[in-house]
């Protein structure tokens, strides 16, 4: 069981958005892997990804290239057992370029709460580093850090 579990609220979506946030900035593939059924299908971008041994391959490769990673994920809509999410975050890479990264993501979960189907659209410009927005210390969020709307992202 990966609580909160479906058919979901306005008060239980908003939970699993913020739940899932943070596990994204902790940057542990494993745990982040932990919230998928062992099956789950993924579109990321045009990479197709099946199973939680592939989640934990990937966004191992992820976070190794994009470094600073820090995440904000924004409740859109919700139903009985569906979220769909829009986010941005930003990292630099190697060479010391930022960049923000924006997308929508639509989650289907199973009955006992984990994610079974993730579909994500994402893009990405590169910025000016006094353009960064993303700037709290630590990997949460901190509870007061404005949201994506209040960024007007």
């Amino acid at each position: 069981m990966r609580p909160p579990l479906p058919p979901f609220s306005l008060e239980t979506a908003t939970q699993k958005v913020r739940l899932a946030e943070d596990a994204w900035n902790s940057k542990d593939a494993v745990k982040v892997a932990g919230a998928y059924t062992f099956d789950c299908n993924w579109r990321n971008r045009a990479e197709f990804i099946a199973g939680r041994a592939q989640i934990v391959s990937f966004l191992t490769r992820k976070w190794n290239k994009e470094l600073n990673y820090k995440l904000v994920k924004e409740l859109w809509t919700f139903g009985e057992n569906r979220i769909a999410v829009r986010f941005a975050y930003e990292y630099k890479d190697d060479s010391g370029q930022w960049f923000r990264a924006y997308g929508n993501e639509n989650w289907q979960f199973n009955l006992e709460g984990l994610m079974e189907k993730r579909i994500a659209s994402i893009n990405e410009h590169p910025i000016a580093e006094n353009e960064r927005k993303f700037t709290w210390d630590g990997e949460r969020r901190p509870d007061d850090f404005p949201s994506l709307s209040e960024l007007e992202l």
